[in-house]
């Protein structure tokens, strides 16, 4: 081996050590803490606990399925912490106009006495979109984070319509029923109705 082709591959060597060194590692911080990011926005937001699972059989169409809360990143199983009492189910974006104007309306209803628990599931849209809006809005409804991008594990489950907000009651006995009418709530009167309607 020449000396010119020693030098060569010795050059070569360090090149490709020199490339290792500088490839990003697993153990990385910024990507072993993406939920610290959502820390400010979750505190603004402070949304209250999302329900714990009950005793009571798990709602069957929703059994199995877990989503992250959206109040602190704690990992929820929907079938389970709906289980054994109503519940109105509320599926929102932050980009939905309609739902600007439904999610105070939930919240008012939730402090009435006698109101079914409420509980948001926010879909197509970034979790820091959705904090800074119930921020904003002054909403502290119990969430589920389902997920950024097209379909998540509540909405397959609940066959949501493309077309949002969508609502859902959940009976004491599991069922889950569609409130069609209206699709959108703009008093606590009309969620009312419709809560007991589904009832």
């Amino acid at each position: 081996m020449t000396r010119v082709t020693k030098f060569a591959l010795a050059a070569a060597v360090l090149a490709v050590a020199l490339i290792v060194a500088l490839l990003p590692r697993g153990g990385d911080d910024t990507a072993a803490k993406p939920s610290g990011d959502l820390a400010p926005a979750r505190s603004a937001a402070a949304l209250q606990p999302c329900p714990a699972p009950g005793s009571a059989q798990p709602v069957k169409q929703l059994e199995g399925v877990t989503v992250d809360c959206l109040g602190d990143g704690a990992s929820v199983d929907v079938g389970r912490a709906l289980a054994g009492a109503p519940a109105l189910v509320n599926v929102w974006a932050s980009w939905c106009e309609p739902c600007r104007t439904e999610l105070p309306v939930l919240q008012e209803y939730a402090r009435q006495p006698g109101a079914v628990r409420v509980l948001g599931v926010q879909v197509q849209s970034p979790a820091k979109d959705g904090l800074d809006l119930l921020a904003k809005l002054g909403v502290h409804l119990p969430s589920v984070f389902d997920g950024d991008g097209r379909s998540g594990p509540v909405r397959t489950a609940l066959k949501v319509p493309s077309s949002l907000p969508a609502s859902y009651l959940v009976t004491a006995a599991g069922e889950v029923r569609f409130i069609a009418n209206p699709r959108s709530f703009v008093n606590t009167d009309q969620v009312r109705a419709a809560v007991e309607g589904a009832s």
